[in-house]
């Protein structure tokens, strides 16, 4: 069957080698920035953090200072990896009650019931507390090896110099502009006389003057990152939280906790895949692989696109993964587990490599903008199952389950990537096929990167990419609903993942979301 969504064009992004290094990201300016740093002789959790805040001034709808994230870091010659925890709570001041069911599911990502005016997807109620400034600072500290004011200082200069709206930065704008104009900065900043910024026919871009961002930034650069929890920028993030009717309290920001602990080991296909823990996919993450493990031992054809019977495994795997990870996993559950967003992957000269997820949740998170320090603000809310009595249920000063997956993997023969994706609960069967494309097919990066996945992520369907073979989809059709939809620029019907790998021979490589126009794997020159 044909799909109604039909882009002509073949696209191919090739992947980069660089012997110092090689940042991946979902904005050309961004990974610039960060293999600039590596040039410069910064490590890979350097450039990853500086990338990292790079990316919340131009690709400001998918992270930033309102956000948060996980990271897994490896540092080379060391057989473990570390999980950086920086992932949303809740409110200590939030009130379930505010929350009551309506009919019908959920407007946003997750599909959950509905709540009544959308008010865990979007609105003041939808905020959490904001954790991505601790994260990258204790991340800097712990692993780093340049200052945080010089990390910084490259996001101030994009946020004074303006974000520049060309045609995919207007696609973002427009195809939340009805939510965008239910907050008055956020209509003020992105929607210039009431609509999304376009660029004359011919003509050069716009540019958005991101509100108070760059002096947020600025600030944020001088005092350090604890201004944002404990000083100014936090009295002010309490304001704005008040007049809006945010329930983000002084005390809710100066207990912000960021854990670095080992990363979860998941041994698959006699490689190591080491993942983040906790409310994180890493756990569904294991149980996929060891369930992909038991259908299918070894991959028989020339490819994935050819394997229905892999195809059958993914897909089978996936629906489990998922159905126990949303009956079971939660706050309340964490213990009794192994111990739309932004991903990057950095590997440096050394080898040592980062792979880092970072979120504001839906596009333009809650669609609240702080005017005092415009700063974009997450909605966390989202993330908790709406309904009473369950493992993930909406609660205060809670953590909900999140999506993110950041993974480094080591294969035999000593190749190791950092690697992981945006998309929401999308992420983790682009992660587990990626894996399994690297260990069961032994593809390179890029031929992995390259290669057509399914989707099958809690719904009743799976979603084929049409360049499967005609049996893959027709094998999946006698078990599943099968939707086909091609890896488009818009909308993206799969995950987005970026890609950095430190190979046995000594090379360094990194590969970019494919059908992204800004992703991009920007190699490190030597200065």
């Amino acid at each position: 069957m044909t799909p109604e969504l039909h882009e002509t064009w073949t696209v191919r992004k090739p992947a980069v080698r660089s012997d110092a290094g090689v940042v991946s990201t979902q904005h050309y300016l961004a990974s610039r920035i960060g293999a600039r740093v590596l040039a410069e002789g910064g490590n890979a959790v350097d450039a990853a953090v500086t990338a990292g805040l790079a990316l919340g001034a131009v690709e400001p709808w998918m992270s930033g200072l309102g956000g948060c994230g996980q990271m897994v870091v490896q540092l080379a010659g060391e057989g473990r990896a570390w999980s950086v925890d920086f992932g949303l709570v809740a409110s200590r001041h939030l009130d379930p009650a505010d929350y009551p069911l309506d009919e019908g599911r959920g407007s946003d990502l997750f599909n959950w019931p509905a709540v009544a005016d959308d008010r865990n997807v979007m609105g003041p109620l939808s905020i959490a507390v904001p954790t991505w400034v601790a994260g990258a600072a204790a991340a800097l500290e712990r692993f780093g090896t340049r200052p945080w004011a010089d990390c910084i200082a490259p996001a101030v200069e994009l946020a004074e110099r303006g974000l520049v709206a060309d045609w995919y930065a207007t696609l973002k704008i427009a195809s939340t502009a009805a939510r965008l104009a239910a907050d008055d900065e956020c209509r003020r900043v992105y929607l210039p006389d009431g609509f999304p910024p376009c660029s004359e026919w011919g003509g050069p871009p716009p540019r958005l003057r991101l509100g108070r961002l760059a002096e947020t930034l600025r600030r944020l650069g001088q005092a350090g990152p604890r201004d944002f929890y404990e000083g100014e920028i936090a009295r002010s993030l309490v304001a704005d939280a008040e007049r809006l009717g945010a329930k983000l309290a002084p005390e809710d920001l100066a207990g912000v906790e960021v854990t670095i602990r080992e990363a979860l080991a998941i041994r698959h296909g006699g490689a190591t895949v080491h993942a983040a823990p906790g409310l994180t996919g890493g756990p569904s993450l294991a149980r996929a692989l060891g369930l992909v493990a038991e259908a299918r031992s070894e991959a028989r054809g020339d490819g994935p696109e050819t394997e229905a019977d892999l195809a059958l495994a993914y897909a089978g795997a996936l629906s489990t993964a998922y159905a126990e990870r949303l009956a079971t996993l939660g706050h309340d559950a964490e213990a009794a587990m192994p111990a739309c967003t932004t991903h990057l992957s950095v590997v440096d000269r050394e080898g040592n490599l980062v792979a880092l997820t970072q979120t504001l949740l839906s596009l333009f998170g809650s669609r609240v903008m702080f005017p005092a320090t415009g700063v974009l603000m997450n909605n966390g809310v989202m993330w908790f199952d709406p309904r009473p009595g369950r493992p993930n249920s909406i609660a205060p000063g809670r953590r909900p389950l999140a999506n993110m997956c950041p993974v480094v993997v080591e294969r035999a023969g000593g190749d190791r990537f950092a690697l992981g994706a945006s998309g929401g609960r999308r992420i983790m069967p682009a992660v587990i096929q990626l894996v399994s494309f690297l260990v069961d097919f032994g593809l390179d990066l890029e031929d992995a990167f390259h290669a057509p996945r399914i989707d099958a992520s809690g719904g009743e369907a799976v979603t084929v990419d049409p360049r499967f073979a005609p049996e893959v989809a027709a094998a999946l059709r006698e078990r599943y609903p099968v939707e086909a939809w091609p890896n488009a620029v818009y909308p993206a019907m799969y995950a987005c993942p970026n890609g950095a790998g430190a190979l046995g021979d000594g090379g360094r490589v990194g590969a970019a979301y494919v059908m992204s126009p800004w992703a991009l794997a920007a190699p490190a020159e030597p200065a």
